[in-house]
């Protein structure tokens, strides 16, 4: 009964190891008419820092999110101004100006906090809406080449993939040719 069971598990890896051989065009006689697979990989991180379209869409954020960001690291400044202030002249001042300053103080820092938050709630969202399009861009160029040289799988998420069926930098080549130069074009206004 003990060998049957092993049987019957050693048959269900036999034969997925078989459908997998034969779906990968390795040989055995019954598959030796078949056409080899062709397999490739791409690494989306290199998309994502590389592209000309990623750094479009990099330039495209910097320039959107400046002006908020110079007038959160003014009010950072201003908070640092008065924090220093009060430390300075606190011992000095009549409780109820020490008071109220210390209350300015505290409703700047929530007012500071709040957009901050905001901020990076913001270009997180536009981030991501950017990098969406580029990701979609490059999908559609990564079909593009699977189409035109009869590839049968891409993968763009892998362990470990050799370098003789890595096709990222033929990919970053489609997208640089299809890319307008310096013009993401995507995200709203």
């Amino acid at each position: 009964m003990r060998n049957t069971l092993r049987t019957g598990k050693l048959s269900k890896h036999m034969a997925l190891a078989l459908a997998l051989s034969m779906f990968l065009g390795l040989g055995t006689a019954a598959n030796a008419s078949a056409q080899e697979a062709r397999i490739a990989a791409v690494n989306s991180d290199r998309i994502l820092r590389e592209s000309v379209a990623a750094k479009a869409a990099q330039s495209k954020l910097e320039q959107e999110f400046s002006k908020r960001d110079k007038a959160l690291q003014d009010m950072a400044q201003r908070l640092k101004a008065m924090s220093d202030n009060i430390d300075k002249n606190g011992p000095s001042m009549a409780p109820s100006d020490r008071a109220a300053r210390q209350r300015d103080l505290a409703q700047l820092d929530a007012d500071f906090q709040r957009k901050q938050r905001e901020f990076r709630e913001d270009l997180n969202q536009r981030r991501n809406e950017e990098l969406a399009a580029v990701l979609d861009r490059a999908n559609k160029v990564i079909k593009q080449i699977a189409e035109q040289q009869h590839y049968d799988l891409i993968v763009q998420e892998a362990v470990y993939v050799s370098p003789r069926i890595d096709i990222t930098d033929q990919v970053l080549k489609a997208l640089a040719a299809a890319s307008p130069a310096g013009a993401s074009g995507t995200g709203p206004n």
